[in-house]
């Protein structure tokens, strides 16, 4: 993965579409990130909170399928360090109502991705001042290219 691909931001929801339902509005997204089109990142924090989702009761999810979607995790989505992630500095990012939600903004941000991909409501909810700050796209995963074609 280069890292002077586009890069993505997949919120928790996203990463069951993508790595557990296999919903067919994500199918391009994926396909352009095995074609190495673009790039999808975390940080470990997020990455807890996806291993931690994957073993909710209500999902019932076995240990092999938490093991698959772990390991298709991990070879898609490239785990940041501390020292890859730019410092917030004079950003102020909104806070968002749901505070779980509030990494994957920074991550974004942090990251310099072209979007955060989500379905939460919360999040959507700050995509037209996100964008207005000139920051990155908030957009629903089957809205990818839109937020690349509209980074320039």
């Amino acid at each position: 993965m280069s890292p002077g691909l586009p890069r993505y931001v997949l919120d928790t929801n996203v990463c069951l579409d993508v790595f557990v339902f296999g919903d067919s509005q994500c199918a391009s997204l994926f396909a352009a990130v095995q074609a190495g089109e673009i790039e999808w990142v975390t940080r470990e924090d997020c990455r807890a909170e996806w291993q931690a989702v994957l073993a909710y009761p209500q999902l019932k999810l076995s240990a092999e399928r938490q093991e698959h979607a772990t390991q298709a995790f991990d070879t898609w989505t490239r785990c940041l360090q501390p020292s890859d992630l730019a410092k917030l500095g004079d950003v102020t990012l909104p806070r968002c109502s749901d505070r779980d939600d509030q990494k994957f903004l920074e991550l974004a941000q942090q990251a310099d991705a072209v979007a955060l991909l989500t379905r939460d409501a919360a999040l959507l909810h700050l995509a037209r001042r996100v964008k207005r700050d000139g920051l990155f796209a908030i957009v629903p995963p089957a809205l990818w290219r839109e937020a690349i074609s509209g980074q320039g």
